[in-house]
């Protein structure tokens, strides 16, 4: 308990809401930190603090891979709103975050502008040209960028990265290559699970996770 908790509790007395929110901080820091937090987890962390830039795949990534179509023609997609919390406590932390696919969706184009996304390149089978554009526009070295793909279009550019991820259930030749496998599979809270990675890495999660507290 810090010194300003205890000295807006009597002895005695029940909990005050300093105290109540300490321990509930120090719970949500604890949280499944022993899940997801081994070897390679600890191993990424000097490449994650230099982060600046994440980039994602889309299907299979910020989507289980699953593409609906209706009745009219119109694709239909499903995204996980702990992936999208992810990716704005990660902006919050001063990362930018962007989208490279080789698919075009409207349903994408709503998604990244819900989340603010800085870059959005849909329509790139040769992800290595949207990669050079975003290197020509932000003065980014590579080292500066993570990408997170699941499929033999994506080797290309997880090569070049600083921070090259992948999710649970990517190819084995991505898994490969890949600087960190999730846990999570893709669209299920696998790019929540990357943002925390950097976040952590930048010693930013304790500050986030107070000011979310009040």
């Amino acid at each position: 308990m810090s010194d300003d908790c205890r000295s807006q509790t009597a002895a005695g007395a029940y909990p005050s809401d300093c105290e109540v929110t300490q321990g509930l901080l120090r719970k949500a820091m604890a949280g499944n930190a022993q899940d997801v937090r081994g070897y390679a987890w600890r191993a990424c962390l000097p490449r994650a603090q230099k982060i600046k830039l994440l980039l994602l795949d889309v299907d299979g990534v910020l989507t289980d891979a699953t593409i609906v179509y209706t009745h009219s023609g119109t694709e239909m997609k499903a995204f996980n709103t702990k992936d999208g919390f992810g990716l704005r406590i990660l902006q919050e932390a001063g990362v930018e975050a962007g989208i490279i696919t080789a698919r075009s969706s409207e349903a994408v184009r709503r998604r990244a502008q819900d989340l603010k996304l800085t870059h959005v390149y849909q329509g790139m089978p040769n992800k290595i040209e949207a990669f050079e554009q975003i290197l020509s526009a932000t003065s980014l070295a590579p080292e500066q960028i993570a990408y997170m793909g699941d499929d033999w279009l994506d080797l290309p550019l997880l090569t070049r990265v600083g921070l090259a991820v992948t999710v649970a259930d990517a190819v084995s030749e991505v898994k490969e290559i890949a600087h960190y496998v999730t846990r999570c599979p893709g669209g299920r809270g696998a790019v929540r699970e990357l943002c925390d990675l950097i976040i952590e890495a930048k010693g930013l999660r304790e500050d986030l996770l107070k000011r979310y507290m009040g």
